[in-house]
């Protein structure tokens, strides 16, 4: 019994089903796709279900995304599973949120919600074969604590005072606190050597990578 067929019988039987399903259907050319596309609105109408028209289309299939993933080629033909870029926006848009430098909550709270929001992600995502996408999203996420960190110790002083307990050279410190409106600027560069990964693994805060 094909999947249709199954949701027409549990339907007649009572059961709610979702009322829309999306599915890729992936074939060698852009002839083959519209030969197939054919033959599907003819099946659809023989089950009594609709194509949503607006949201049907027969395309190449890189650059499209299903579910936050999509395909991408790479070096010597390869084809790999990715997370889309959209995904990717998203995931962004969320951590900014998380890590926004305002709300008066401390590093243990942030890690929290980063504990909350990663892990998720990240086994959601867990078949793309793209590794480095989710170092660099560590980067990414890592160089806005820092910028967390450094506005937490809220003055140069004080920033002075926390990069010396964690063992940065007197002169870089001094560099560093000294920064002013420049603290995004240090926080990807002189703060990797002390606000390492281990720190912040110390502080509880997950990884993807």
């Amino acid at each position: 019994m094909s999947g249709d067929a199954q949701a027409r019988f549990y339907e007649s039987l009572g059961v709610q089903l979702p009322g829309a399903t999306h599915r890729n259907v992936y074939v060698r050319s852009q002839r083959a796709g519209e030969r197939v596309l054919r033959w599907l609105r003819k099946l659809y109408a023989q089950l009594r279900l609709r194509v949503n028209e607006k949201k049907t289309e027969v395309g190449p299939v890189f650059g499209r995304k299903f579910l936050g993933y999509c395909l991408r080629r790479w070096s010597g033909g390869a084809v790999k599973i990715a997370v889309a870029p959209k995904a990717i926006d998203t995931f962004k848009q969320r951590i900014r949120t998380i890590t926004k430098r305002v709300g008066g909550r401390s590093m243990s709270q942030v890690a929290e919600q980063m504990r909350v929001y990663l892990p998720g992600w990240k086994a959601y995502f867990r078949l793309a074969q793209t590794p480095q996408t989710f170092q660099n999203l560590d980067s990414w996420t890592r160089r806005r604590l820092r910028a967390i960190q450094l506005n937490h110790w809220r003055s140069g002083s004080g920033a002075y005072r926390g990069l010396r307990r964690l063992g940065m050279p007197h002169e870089l410190a001094s560099l560093v606190a000294c920064g002013g409106g420049r603290w995004w600027y240090y926080s990807k560069a002189a703060l990797n050597s002390v606000l390492t990964v281990q720190y912040f693994d110390s502080l509880g805060f997950p990884r993807l990578a």
